[in-house]
C-alpha cells in the first residue's frame, strides 16, 4: 500500500508529459497549414521542461514522503498546466487546420483560455512551503483569499461571453453566463489575484525569517526561484526601453516558463538535497553579477552616448572607448556591486568581513597581535563560543594561542571547520553547529583572515619551539648540576675517603714501627703529607664541582668564595633559600665573574649583592677593574649568559674601558 501514492503520482507525472507532447505533436500539424498562431519550435524545449520539471520532482517528492502535499501539488500543477498548454494547439487544429477532424475544439479553446492556471501551484507552494502547511493558523483567511481569488478568475474566464485572445471569435460553449450587472468581477478578480501573489510572497519571507538551520536553507531555495522573476521583470522592461517591443512575446513566455521549471527545480532541491549547492553563495553571487551587469551596461550606454556626440555615431573609437571604459572599471564596480549587496541582503557577512579587514589592517601597522585573530573571528562570525586552534605541521598536531597543546580538538558539541591557506590546512576553527546553515558566511570571513591566521600560526609555532629549546636548556643544565652532585659526592665519599683511610694506615704503620726499622719513619711521614696534600685538592677540585657549603644556602656559598679571593670581595646576600638550581646557577655566576675579574681587570674590590624580589633572585657583581668585558669573542661571560638563559633569565653587562664591570643577573626563583 505504501507503493500507491508513488504509482499514482507517476502516473499522473507521464500523463502531463503524454498531453504536453501530444500539443506539441498538434502544433507542428499547425504549423503546416502556416496558421500564424502556431508556436515557435525554439519555445518547444521551455514548453516541455515547465510540466517535466514539476511533474518529476513532485512524483519524486511524493515517492520519499507521501504525506507531505508538497508533491502532490506539483505533479497535478504540471498536469493543468499541460492541459491548458496542449488545448491552443487542440483548438487550433480542431477549428482552423482541419475543421471537424478532432471533436470539442470550442471546449478546447475555453480551456486554452484559463492561461493564468500557470500561477496556481507556485502560488500554493509559496503558502505551503516546505512542510505542507501554512507558516501558522493566522494565515488561513489568506490563503483562502487566494484560493477564492483563483477560483473566481477562473469562473469569470469560464463564464464569459468572449473566449480570450487568439479564439474571441470563438462561441463559448459552456451554458452559463455571467449577468452584465457583474461585469465589475472580471477585474476584481484580476486585481485579487494579482494581490494573492504578493500575499505568498509575504508568506515565504514571514517563514523565513522564522527557520532556522534545514528549513533556513530549504527556505533560501525558493527564495532564490522566486529572486529570478523580478530580475526577469527588469530585464524586460530594460530590453523594451531600448530595443523597442520587437520579440518581446515569445520571450516573455519563454520566461514564465522558465519561471516555472526554476520553482519546481529549486522546491526538489530543497526538500531531497538542499544542502546539494552552497544557496547564499549561489544568491549571493546572482545579485552580484546582476547589479554588476546592470552597471556595466549604464557605463556602456553613458560613454557611447557622450563619445557619439564627440566622435560621431558609427565610429569604431566610440565602440572602443566605451569597451575600454567597461574593461578598467570591472574590477571596481565589482567590488563595489558585492560591498552593497552584502551590506544591504547580508548584513552580518558584510559586517564580519569589515572586521576582518581592519583587523589585518592594524597587524600590518603593527597595531594589534596576530594571535588575536581567534577573538576577532569569534566577533566577526557572532559566536562568543568559537575557537582558533593552529594546526603544527612538524607534530600534526594542534594548538590555542598561547602553545598549549590541544589534543582532542574535535571532542566537543561544537563543530570544527578546517582553516586552508594557500591549499595547506593551516588551523582548525571550533564553533557553533548553527554556522553550518551560513557556510557563504563561514568561508568568506576565515579567507579574509587566512594570511592573518597563518602568520599567528608560524608566531605559535615559534613559540613552542622556544619554549621546547629553552626547556632542553634547562634539561641540560639540571642534568650538569646533578652531574656535579654525584662527583662532589663521589670525591667526598669515595676517593677522599680511602685517601684519609690510606693516611690513618700509614701514620699507624708509622708510629708501631719496631727500633731496628725507625730508619723507615721519615719515608712514612712523608707518604703520609703526601696523602694530605692529595685530599686537599681533591677538595678543591670538589669544591670547584660544587661547594659543600652550597647545601647551607648560597649566603654561605659566596662567604666561603669570598674568603678565598686574592682579592677583598663584600658580599650582601639574602639568608632565603631557594631551589637548589637557582642557587647553584646564582653561585657560579658570581665565581666565574669574580674569577674573570681578577684575571683580565686587576680590580682592587669586588661586591657582590644577592637580593630576592618579585619572585626573582637579583645578581649584581660590581668590581672596580679595567672594564672592557663584552658577551662576544668566546670570553667566559657567554657561558654565564647561556647558563642564566636556561634557568629563564636575564645577564646584563655594563663595562665601559676603564671604568670597571658591573653584571646584573636575573634568574626567576618564584618566591
Amino acid at each position: 500500500m505504501r507503493s500507491a501514492p508513488r504509482v499514482i503520482a507517476w502516473c499522473l507525472a507521464l500523463a502531463a508529459l503524454a498531453v504536453v507532447a501530444g500539443g506539441l505533436l498538434l502544433d507542428r500539424i499547425a504549423a503546416q497549414e502556416h496558421l500564424p498562431e502556431s508556436g515557435s519550435v525554439w519555445l518547444y524545449p521551455f514548453l516541455i521542461a515547465a510540466v517535466s520539471a514539476p511533474a518529476v520532482v513532485g512524483a519524486m517528492i511524493v515517492g520519499r514522503q507521501a504525506r507531505n502535499p508538497i508533491g502532490w501539488i506539483l505533479v497535478v500543477g504540471a498536469l493543468s498546466l499541460a492541459v491548458v498548454l496542449a488545448a491552443s494547439p487542440y483548438a487550433w487544429v480542431a477549428l482552423d487546420a482541419h475543421p471537424g477532424s478532432l471533436p470539442g475544439g470550442s471546449w478546447a479553446a475555453l480551456v486554452s483560455s484559463l492561461w493564468p492556471i500557470f500561477f496556481a501551484w507556485p502560488l500554493a507552494v509559496a503558502f505551503v512551503f516546505p512542510d505542507g502547511r501554512l507558516p501558522s493558523r493566522r494565515w488561513r483567511p489568506y490563503a483562502l483569499f487566494a484560493v477564492g481569488s483563483m477560483t473566481l478568475l477562473v469562473l469569470v474566464l469560464v463564464l464569459s461571453d468572449m473566449l480570450e485572445e487568439p479564439f474571441s471569435d470563438v462561441a463559448n460553449p459552456f451554458p452559463l453566463r455571467l449577468p452584465e450587472t457583474v461585469g465589475f468581477l472580471r477585474p476584481l478578480a484580476w486585481l485579487s489575484v494579482f494581490a494573492s501573489l504578493f500575499i505568498g510572497a509575504a508568506a515565504i519571507r514571514v517563514r523565513y525569517r522564522r527557520s532556522l538551520g534545514v528549513e533556513r536553507l530549504q527556505m533560501l531555495w525558493l527564495a532564490y526561484a522566486a529572486l529570478l522573476i523580478p530580475l526577469g521583470v527588469v530585464w524586460f522592461l530594460v530590453w523594451s526601453l531600448v530595443f523597442g517591443d520587437a520579440g518581446t512575446g515569445d520571450a516573455v513566455v519563454a520566461f514564465l516558463l522558465g519561471m516555472e521549471v526554476a520553482v519546481a527545480i529549486a522546491v526538489g532541491v530543497a526538500v531531497t538535497r538542499y544542502r546539494l549547492y552552497d544557496i547564499d553563495r549561489l544568491i549571493n553571487r546572482t545579485l552580484v553579477y546582476s547589479v554588476l551587469s546592470a552597471s556595466l551596461g549604464l557605463v556602456y550606454a553613458l560613454v557611447s552616448l557622450l563619445a557619439g556626440v564627440a566622435f560621431g555615431r558609427g565610429s569604431t573609437w566610440v565602440t572602443a572607448l566605451a569597451v575600454l571604459t567597461v574593461t578598467v572599471t570591472f574590477g571596481t564596480l565589482r567590488g563595489r556591486a558585492q560591498a552593497a549587496v552584502d551590506w544591504r541582503f547580508n548584513r552580518i557577512r558584510y559586517e564580519g568581513l569589515q572586521r576582518v579587514r581592519a583587523f589585518a589592517d592594524d597587524v600590518g601597522e603593527g597595531r594589534r597581535e596576530p594571535e588575536d585573530v581567534g577573538v576577532v573571528l569569534a566577533a566577526a562570525l557572532r559566536d562568543p563560543s568559537a575557537e582558533l586552534l593552529f594546526r603544527l605541521p612538524a607534530s600534526d598536531v594542534y594548538a590555542d594561542r598561547l602553545g598549549t597543546v590541544v589534543m582532542n580538538p574535535t571532542g566537543d558539541d561544537r563543530s570544527a571547520t578546517k582553516v586552508k591557506h594557500r591549499g595547506q590546512e593551516i588551523g582548525l576553527l571550533r564553533h557553533n553547529r548553527a554556522l553550518l546553515a551560513r557556510p557563504d558566511l563561514l568561508r568568506s570571513v576565515l579567507g579574509a583572515a587566512s594570511l592573518a591566521i597563518e602568520i599567528a600560526r608560524l608566531r605559535v609555532e615559534v613559540r613552542i619551539q622556544l619554549a621546547e629549546v629553552e626547556e632542553s636548556r634547562g634539561r641540560v643544565v639540571r642534568a650538569g648540576y646533578e652531574e656535579r652532585r654525584r662527583l662532589e659526592r663521589d670525591l667526598h665519599d669515595g676517593a677522599q675517603q680511602r685517601l684519609v683511610t690510606l693516611g690513618i694506615v700509614l701514620r699507624r704503620l708509622q708510629r708501631s714501627l719496631p727500633r731496628e726499622a725507625q730508619i723507615l719513619g721519615p719515608a712514612l711521614g712523608s707518604a703520609v703529607d703526601e696523602v694530605g696534600r692529595a685530599i686537599e685538592d681533591l677538595r678543591t677540585i670538589a669544591a670547584g664541582v660544587r661547594p659543600p657549603r652550597l647545601d647551607e644556602g648560597l649566603a654561605a656559598a659566596l662567604a666561603d668564595l669570598a674568603r678565598a679571593s686574592p682579592v677583598r670581595v663584600d658580599v650582601k646576600a639574602t639568608d632565603e633559600r631557594l631551589p637548589e638550581a637557582v642557587e647553584a646557577a646564582a653561585y657560579f655566576v658570581v665565581c666565574e665573574a669574580v674569577t674573570n675579574a681578577v684575571k683580565h681587570g686587576s680590580p682592587s674590590h669586588v661586591r657582590v649583592e644577592a637580593m630576592v624580589a618579585n619572585g626573582a633572585l637579583r645578581l649584581v657583581v660590581l668590581d672596580d677593574g679595567g672594564g672592557g668585558a663584552t658577551l662576544v669573542g668566546g670570553t667566559g661571560l657567554v657561558g654565564l649568559s647561556d647558563r642564566v638563559e636556561a634557568q629563564g633569565g636575564t645577564l646584563l653587562v655594563h663595562s665601559p674601558v676603564g671604568a670597571g664591570t658591573r653584571i646584573e643577573v636575573e634568574i626567576p626563583c618564584g618566591s
